[in-house]
C-alpha cells in the first residue's frame, strides 16, 4: 500500500501565512499540516508515499526530505501549478497510482488517525471517507444509498439547501485499489482531462464513474473522529480549537466566547439559553420571513423602542433597545463609572467595565455565595456607593432575592440617594410562584432612581438575535443612551422577533414551566455524582463544587476532550479566590442525560 498527497496549490486564502510556504506547511500547535500526516501514514503499513508538488515545492522538498520515519518519499512536479487545479495533480501521478493500492489525501486537512486506521482495515477495497453535512463544511458532497454506495457526487454550483440533510461531505481521503485505478479512475481521468482541460478537480471524474451501473465506489462515514479542512485563517483558528490538547482545549474553546455551531459534535454547557424555546412554530413563521428580513433595513431605534415597550410592558419612552444586553451595558457604565457597590462573583461585563477604583465589593461568606437584601443593605450602608448593581438570579450563583426583599433593597436604594441597576436576565427561569419583574411602567416612574436590564438572547433562546432591554423612569438617562447607541443597532431578524412575540407568550410560559421541571430532575441527577456538591438554583444553571477526585481544570479538560462537553471552569473568576467551583447550563433532557453519563464515567 502506498500513499498520494496533493500538495501543489497556492493556498492564496491563507494571506501572508503561505507567502513564503505551502500550504501543508501552515503549523496547528507547533507542527506542520505535513508533518502531522507523514506521521500518521508512516505509523501504517505503507511502503512509499508520493507527493505532488507545485507552489513553492523546493521548500517542502528540503523540508521532508526522500525519507520520513524510513518511508521513502517521491515527489512529482507540478510546474503549471498556478494554471491547473488537483485534476491535473492527480494526472501527473497516475501512473503511480496504478502501481499499489493506494491511500489518497488532500494536503490541507488536518484528521485523527483513527479515520486512516479505521480506513485501511476496512475490507471493501474502494473508499471515500465522508462525513454528514454541517453547516460550517464547503466543497464536493455525496448522496448514498442505504448499503454506503456512493449515489452521485455533488459539486459546489450543484448544491441543493433544500437537500442537505440527505449529503455528506467528502473528507478528501480515498482508497483505490489497484484494479480500480487501473481500469475505471485512471482512464476516466485521461479522457476528462483531455476533453474538459486541466483547471478541473478529481472529484468530478469519480462523480462519473459513481453514475456507471456498478461503480465500486463505497463510503466510510467518520463516527466522532475530529477533521478538517483548512483553507483560510479562520479555518486554521477552528482546527487549533479542535484539535487542541486535552489541558490547552477549554481555554482555546473559551477564548472563541460563541460560534460553536461550527462544532456540531461538542455539547455547549458553558453558554447560557432557554432550551424550550422558542417552538417550532415561531421559528416556521420567522422562516418564512427570512427573505425579507434579510434583504431589508430594520426600523430606526424609535420604532423598535415602541415594540420593546410593549413586550417588556413599560412606554416607550422609557426602554432602549440593544445589540445584546452587553451593548447596553457597556454605554451605560460608560456614562455612569462612579463608585459602584458590585456583588462578587457574578456576571463581569459589570464590573470589568467599571474602573478599578469605583469598584466596591461584596463577597458573600458562604459557600453557596447566597446573599439576602438585608444582607447587602447592612454591607453598603456606610459605603457611600453612587449605585448598586445586582444580577437577580445571580450568576453563577443562581441566587435569587425575592419579590418582599426586593421592594425593599429598591426602597433603601431610593432614600439613600443610589441608583439601583436590577439585572432580570435569568428571571424567567424562577419557579411561577416566585416569577416577578420590575420591568412595570408604573412601577419605574415611581422610583426614576431603578434600571432594570433584560438580555433577551438568555432567557427567550436566541441569542443569534443579540437583543437585550434596559428600562428606566429616569426619562433623560434613557435618551441618554439612545443617543450613544446607533440608531440602527438591531438588525431585522431581532426586530420581527419583537413584533411577533405576543403571539407566543402562552407558549413561552409552558417553555419555562417545562424548563423548570427540566431542572428539578437535572438536580437530583447532579447530586448523584460523588465529587460535585450542587447548589440549588433559581437560574438555568448550576454552581457546582468539585469537592474531590478532580481538579476544576482537570474535570473540564477531560469532559471537552474525551466527550465534547463544555463547561465553565469557574476558578478563575472573581470572588472564587481560585476555590473549585464549576458552572453547568442547564439543557434540555437528552443533553443533560448525555453530561450524567460522562460524569457517572469520570465518577468510577
Amino acid at each position: 500500500m502506498q500513499a498520494i498527497i496533493l500538495a501543489a496549490g497556492m493556498g492564496k486564502r491563507l494571506g501572508s501565512l503561505t507567502k513564503d510556504n505551502t500550504k501543508c506547511m501552515i503549523k496547528v500547535h507547533s507542527q506542520t499540516l505535513i508533518e502531522r500526516m507523514l506521521t500518521q501514514l508512516a505509523a501504517e503499513d505503507i511502503e512509499r508515499i508520493i507527493i505532488v508538488i507545485g507552489y513553492k515545492g523546493d521548500r517542502l522538498q528540503t523540508f521532508i526530505g526522500d525519507t520520513f520515519h524510513g518511508k521513502p518519499v517521491i515527489y512529482v512536479e507540478n510546474k503549471i501549478y498556478d494554471k491547473t487545479n488537483n485534476i491535473y495533480s492527480l494526472y501527473l501521478a497516475r501512473e503511480y497510482l496504478m502501481e499499489d493500492e493506494t491511500i489518497l489525501l488532500e494536503s490541507d486537512l488536518i484528521f485523527s488517525g483513527q479515520i486512516l486506521k479505521r480506513l485501511i482495515k476496512n475490507p471493501y477495497p474502494n473508499l471515500t471517507v465522508v462525513d454528514k453535512y454541517q453547516s460550517w463544511m464547503d466543497g464536493t458532497v455525496v448522496t448514498l444509498d442505504e448499503d454506503n454506495n456512493i449515489l452521485n457526487f455533488i459539486p459546489k454550483k450543484a448544491f441543493k439547501f433544500s437537500e442537505k440533510d440527505n449529503y455528506y461531505k467528502t473528507v478528501n481521503i480515498y482508497k483505490f485499489s489497484v484494479d480500480f485505478s487501473s481500469n475505471k479512475y485512471v482512464p476516466f481521468l485521461e479522457a476528462y482531462s483531455k476533453a474538459l482541460g486541466n483547471n478541473e478537480y478529481y472529484e468530478q471524474v469519480l462523480r462519473v464513474i459513481s453514475l456507471l451501473d456498478k461503480p465500486e465506489l463505497k463510503a466510510m462515514t467518520v463516527a466522532k473522529e475530529k477533521w478538517y479542512e483548512i483553507d483560510d485563517e479562520q479555518d486554521l483558528t477552528n482546527a487549533e480549537a479542535l484539535f487542541a490538547s486535552e489541558e490547552e482545549a477549554p481555554a482555546l474553546y473559551g477564548k472563541r466566547y460563541g460560534g460553536y455551531w461550527r462544532f456540531p459534535q461538542m455539547t455547549d454547557f458553558c453558554y447560557l439559553v432557554n432550551p424550550y424555546f422558542p417552538n417550532e412554530r415561531m421559528k416556521e413563521e420567522m422562516l418564512s420571513n427570512f427573505d425579507i428580513l434579510l434583504t431589508e433595513y430594520p426600523s430606526g431605534m424609535g420604532v423598535n423602542a415602541r415594540l420593546a415597550a410593549r413586550f417588556a410592558n413599560v412606554c416607550a419612552k422609557q426602554i432602549v433597545v440593544g445589540n445584546g444586553a452587553a451593548e447596553l451595558i457597556n454605554t451605560y457604565i460608560r456614562l455612569n463609572d462612579v463608585k459602584t457597590g458590585v456583588i462578587l462573583p457574578t456576571f463581569e461585563e459589570y464590573p470589568n467595565r467599571l474602573a478599578p477604583a469605583n469598584k466596591v465589593e461584596f463577597i458573600p461568606a458562604n459557600r453557596d455565595f447566597t446573599y439576602t437584601a438585608g444582607g447587602l443593605i447592612n454591607f453598603f450602608n456606610e459605603k457611600d456607593i453612587k449605585q448598586l448593581i445586582v444580577i437577580n438570579p445571580d450568576n453563577p450563583s443562581g441566587n435569587l432575592i425575592e419579590e418582599a426583599e426586593l421592594l425593599k433593597l429598591v426602597a433603601w436604594t431610593k432614600e439613600k440617594g443610589i441608583r439601583l441597576v436590577i439585572d432580570e436576565s435569568f428571571a424567567d427561569f424562577t419557579a411561577n410562584s416566585k416569577w416577578f419583574t420590575l420591568f412595570n411602567k408604573e412601577y419605574l416612574g415611581d422610583n426614576p432612581h431603578l434600571i432594570v436590564v433584560k438580555s433577551i438572547s438568555k432567557s427567550y433562546g436566541v441569542p443569534g438575535l443579540r437583543l437585550g432591554f434596559m428600562a428606566s423612569g429616569d426619562i433623560e438617562l434613557i435618551n441618554k443612551i439612545k443617543k450613544e447607541v446607533s440608531i440602527w443597532n438591531i438588525n431585522s431578524f431581532a426586530e420581527f422577533f419583537m413584533q411577533i412575540f405576543t403571539k407566543y407568550q402562552d407558549a413561552y410560559k409552558l417553555a419555562c414551566q417545562s424548563f423548570v421541571n427540566e431542572r428539578t430532575r437535572f438536580f437530583s441527577l447532579l447530586e448523584t455524582i460523588s465529587f460535585l456538591r450542587v447548589i440549588p438554583s433559581s437560574a438555568n444553571y448550576f454552581l457546582c463544587e468539585v469537592t474531590s477526585k478532580y481538579t476544576t481544570k482537570e474535570l473540564s479538560s477531560q469532559l471537552l476532550y474525551s466527550y465534547n462537553i463544555l463547561i465553565k471552569d469557574c476558578s478563575t473568576k472573581a470572588g472564587f479566590h481560585s476555590q473549585p467551583y464549576i458552572r453547568i447550563a442547564i439543557r434540555d433532557e437528552k443533553d443533560n442525560n448525555q453530561l450524567i453519563k460522562a460524569l457517572r464515567q469520570l465518577d468510577r
